[in-house]
């Protein structure tokens, strides 16, 4: 047996995997965790809000983030600690071990960008009138400043490649995202080692803003998403919101076990891979808020706790 052992349930009616971890096997278990009540709250607190209220977002550029870059922060080159260390982090999962002989593992990354929030309902509700993509109508039917949510890795990937298409050819794009995406930059989902990158930065904290939970710094323990951005965190070393809680958010990475690679993140799999999300949601502890915590779920998972951001990067 591998160190890190994958374990599915095939009932058709229960497709979410979150991950586990007992003393020595990291589990993916497929589950439920979600109640009609939460759902019903979520449907009555958004219903009536219209999209053209979406302070801070441009309603004729996509409803993308009104800033010179779009909400796109660029994560410089260089090298970052990735996984967990229970001496540090005794909250730490056995599937954040880098291997069998070490607890962490350094990743060098080239310079990419990511986006500042979580996609949110308006511009994925964009998406699906630009084009007549068949999605879970729940999805659409949030606060538009929410995160997007009910939407799977497959659709998350669709809406990457149409916004990529429409800020290739749009006269409203900014030169330097333009000049990427021409010559041959990517826009799509980060990558795990990114995503864990942008949300802890270089020093190895354990959540965005520190080494403590703190409540006021993200959506987690609670009752329903939140505003995109809703939370201030000047700790946060990227200047990204909502890295920790709110929504799962997909990445592009099969979920395996560590250490990474990005060549494997590139190979075709399976239909029935697991792909890793990352960041925990608004009902997770603190202990699915921290920056290492590795989820994952069947691509055609579509639930209110998932969601995604994207990035720009050379493939």
């Amino acid at each position: 047996m591998s160190y890190f052992s994958v374990i599915k349930i095939s009932l058709k009616t229960l497709r979410v995997a979150l991950v586990l971890a007992s003393v020595n096997i990291a589990c993916v278990i497929v589950l439920e965790v979600f109640t009609s009540s939460v759902l019903a709250q979520q449907a009555d607190s958004t219903a009536s809000i219209s999209p053209r209220k979406s302070g801070g977002f441009l309603a004729d550029n996509f409803y993308l983030p009104n800033d010179s870059m779009l909400g796109f922060v660029e994560v410089p080159a260089g090298t970052f600690q990735m996984g967990s260390n229970p001496l540090i982090d005794p909250m730490a999962f056995e599937n954040e071990r880098w291997s069998e002989a070490r607890r962490q593992g350094a990743v060098d990354l080239p310079p990419f960008y990511i986006s500042r929030y979580e996609v949110t309902v308006a511009q994925f509700s964009a998406f699906v009138e630009a084009t007549g993509y068949r999605a879970d109508p729940m999805s659409i039917q949030g606060a538009p400043d929410h995160p997007v949510s009910y939407v799977s890795w497959t659709e998350a990937l669709a809406y990457a490649r149409w916004l990529e298409l429409q800020l290739k050819e749009s006269a409203h794009t900014p030169t330097v995202i333009k000049e990427l995406l021409q010559g041959g930059w990517r826009l799509t989902l980060p990558d795990e080692a990114q995503w864990e990158k942008a949300a802890r930065g270089t020093d190895g904290r354990i959540y965005p803003w520190g080494n403590q939970p703190r409540k006021d710094r993200a959506n987690y323990s609670g009752a329903t998403t939140t505003a995109v951005g809703s939370f201030n965190c000047p700790e946060c070393v990227y200047g990204l919101s909502d890295m920790s809680g709110n929504v799962w958010e997909w990445t592009r990475s099969p979920y395996q076990s560590l250490p990474f690679d990005p060549n494997d993140d590139r190979e075709s799999l399976s239909e029935e891979a697991l792909w890793v999300m990352r960041g925990g949601a608004f009902s997770d502890a603190e202990s699915n808020a921290r920056s290492a915590v590795r989820g994952a779920a069947d691509p055609g998972a579509r639930r209110p706790f998932i969601g995604f951001r994207l990035a720009i990067s050379r493939l």
